[in-house]
């Protein structure tokens, strides 16, 4: 089998550690383009596996912004890596086919991120759209860009790719490439309309042009058990159950352990973490004491039992935070449920994350 050792970079393309690349790091560290780079540095990474660009990318952002998962990595650390991403898709599909552009968004929200999808307009104004997002980005640590663009079209081999931008060349309309296949092309500064050109051509999973996102951090959300999964599933597929279940299509009659009962089927995808450590199994056990202790969970246990039950009564719990009040007996049961939640620090931390994770998802709920 021929095996390779890296690409030529294109002759538009300026590496990074070139006496040029050199040039105009110096020249943008000097005009404030580089405001964001530091933190993207100490984060920066090669993607682990050969489809896994937007994870790698989206890993990059997530630690340059200091966002806590609040779940382990190894051992009693708790740190992003592509294999903490499991919320929106599953890494066997990642693997297989790679993520789109509204897919990355929903796992950037998901895990602690607020984001901004764009995709480029006509004309001009796609690029003025994205300059003056990463002149943003570029002004200090808080924002995040990832460039999801075609690679032919940049003259480089390849097809859809993802990678963050980590600064801005102002006199001459650059920007910094952190090209996360690092074992295929180094970092690279490229003129900023052909990086928009590269993002117009279509994906064809989902037919729309590329584009970017900007990821910044949001606080709280740091559960350290409860988390939404595919569990095997399509994430569309989960997408449509859970818009059926959290719809608020009740009526107001309706008795609330009836909603308890037609949210068992949902509970494969409502997982608790493995605890890896004493101090993270002692979190979780605190959580589920928590929660067992909740009338929730008395009306799950009616008619589910053992982890079943807890995830039904985080479900239940989930519904209580997102449902409308509407004055009737199903709503006034709900808000009950969910002021008894929120008085308990552990569990309203948990509730915190799977309300953040259904929210993020509600976009593909709209098109599931």
């Amino acid at each position: 089998m021929e095996t390779l050792y890296r690409r030529p970079l294109p002759g538009d393309a300026i590496a990074f550690a070139s006496p040029e690349g050199q040039r105009l790091f110096a020249e943008a560290l000097a005009s404030g383009g580089l405001g964001g780079y530091f933190a993207l540095a100490e984060q920066y990474q090669t993607q682990s596996d050969p489809a896994f660009c937007g994870l790698g990318s989206l890993v990059v952002a997530l630690n340059a912004l200091a966002i806590d998962p609040g779940r382990l990595w190894k051992g009693p650390w708790r740190w992003f890596s592509e294999e903490l991403l499991d919320c929106c898709v599953s890494l066997e599909q990642v693997r297989s086919e790679g993520v789109d552009l509204d897919t990355l968004g929903c796992l950037a929200r998901c895990n602690g991120g607020e984001t901004t999808v764009v995709r480029p307009e006509p004309g001009e104004a796609a690029v003025d759209a994205l300059r003056a997002a990463v002149v943003r980005a570029s002004r200090g640590p808080g924002e995040v860009i990832i460039a999801a663009y075609d690679r032919v079209t940049l003259g480089q081999t390849g097809a859809g790719h993802f990678s963050p931008i980590g600064g801005y060349h102002t006199a001459s309309d650059h920007v910094l490439v952190l090209d996360v296949a690092r074992f295929k092309y180094p970092p690279h500064w490229v003129p900023l309309p052909r990086l928009v050109e590269a993002m117009r051509p279509l994906d064809p999973v989902t037919g729309r042009p590329r584009g970017w996102i900007a990821v910044r951090r949001r606080d709280g959300d740091h559960g350290v058990m409860l988390s939404l999964a595919c569990a095997g599933a399509s994430w569309p597929q989960v997408a449509r159950r859970l818009r059926e279940a959290l719809s608020w299509s009740w009526p107001e009659d309706t008795e609330v352990a009836a909603v308890a009962a037609s949210l068992v089927g949902l509970t494969e995808h409502c997982v608790a973490r493995h605890a890896e450590t004493d101090d993270h199994a002692a979190a979780i056990d605190q959580v589920l004491g928590a929660l067992r202790a909740t009338e929730a969970h008395r009306l799950a246990s009616a008619v589910a039992s053992g982890t079943s039950a807890d995830a039904t009564a985080a479900l239940l719990l989930l519904l209580a935070r997102v449902h409308r009040p509407g004055g009737g007996r199903l709503s006034d049961a709900l808000t009950r449920l969910d002021a008894e939640a929120a008085r308990i620090p552990a569990l309203a931390a948990e509730l915190d994350r799977l309300t953040a994770q259904s929210e993020a998802l509600r976009a593909t709920w709209s098109t599931a």
